[in-house]
């Protein structure tokens, strides 16, 4: 099995994707502390490093660590191996690309944010100046 995206498991855990994020993030953590079907000897279940990535989601070595988990996991669980992969099906497209920001429609007066994916901002800019009269 493909390990898990470290990009994309980084994402998830700081809320990119809004709702559908939060649950694929929800359901990924239930998915990790279910028990093992089989014994899995000497492999970790993931969820330490679970826990580490969603305390410091910035940290590209612990989204790493987890992606290892999981395929590890993967490798000796068939039934968490379909799992995995069911979720990884169902979770949301949190790709990187390309954003296009278009303005337009005469003169903007105001703050400009061009990127993608934001939340939490609020603009509190001072009002226009009076139009010039000709």
């Amino acid at each position: 099995m493909d390990p898990v995206s470290v990009g994309m498991l980084a994402a998830l855990a700081g809320g990119a994707g809004g709702e559908l994020g939060r649950q694929a993030w929800a359901t990924l953590s239930e998915l990790v502390r279910r028990p093992f079907s089989r014994q899995a000897g000497a492999v970790a279940t993931g969820e330490a490093e679970l826990v580490a990535l969603s305390e410091s989601p910035g940290e590209p070595a612990r989204a790493e660590a987890l992606s290892s988990a999981l395929a590890a996991r993967a490798a000796v669980d068939p039934d968490f191996a379909a799992a995995l992969a069911s979720w990884r099906r169902q979770a949301p497209a949190l790709r990187e690309g390309s954003v296009t920001n278009t303005i337009s429609g005469g003169t903007q007066y105001g703050p400009v944010i061009q990127g993608r994916d934001f939340s939490g901002i609020t603009f509190n800019s001072p009002p226009a100046p009076p139009a010039r009269e000709s």
